[in-house]
């Protein structure tokens, strides 16, 4: 994600926060991510220079004329900037925030074997612990890791993988 999507994601989140339109244009924004998945070439005439600006914002406009118009707002804003390529970065964002806002966050959970039922269980709630937020988690069975696990949530790896400790001991061993 470049930093540019990160700061046109916060400056929507900050608006639609300040307007109490939060969830309303969380849930437009998917739907304009599901509209431009299905329809990649319409990306692409949006981002085309060869296209006059003033066309391909008053296209925008048109297509999305029922969602809040901040939402369309931004797409013509992103439009006019050479950032519609962008897009899926800023949504991502903005689905970020919205979850750091409801004290909510994902985790990936990758481990050599299938966890009980019990242990995912428990995991779950140490990362709601340690992050105050909600976890959700995906789990994910890896048998390359050989044991242990593999945790990626926020930004950060927690490594507690057989692989990442041998990799340890042989440094030790090699010094």
């Amino acid at each position: 994600m470049t930093n540019k999507a990160k700061e046109y994601a916060e400056a929507l989140f900050l608006l639609s926060m300040e307007n109490g339109e939060i969830e309303n244009t969380a849930a437009a924004l998917e739907t304009v991510t599901t509209v431009l998945a299905e329809q990649p070439d319409y990306v692409e005439f949006l981002s085309s220079p060869a296209i006059p600006k003033a066309e391909r914002t008053a296209a925008l406009g048109t297509a999305f004329a029922a969602l809040p118009e901040s939402v369309v707002s931004f797409l013509q804003l992103l439009c006019e900037r050479g950032r519609m390529r962008e897009w899926r970065a800023c949504a991502d964002e903005f689905a970020a925030l919205c979850r750091n806002a409801r004290r909510m966050t994902t985790a990936t959970v990758t481990s050599a074997v299938a966890l009980t039922a019990q242990e995912q269980q428990q995991l779950n709630e140490k990362l709601n612990a340690m992050s105050d937020k909600t976890v959700t988690v995906t789990w994910v069975t890896d048998t390359a890791l050989l044991g242990g696990i593999i945790v990626e949530m926020d930004g950060k790896v927690l490594d507690g993988s057989l692989r990442r400790r041998l990799q340890e001991v042989k440094e030790v061993m090699e010094q």
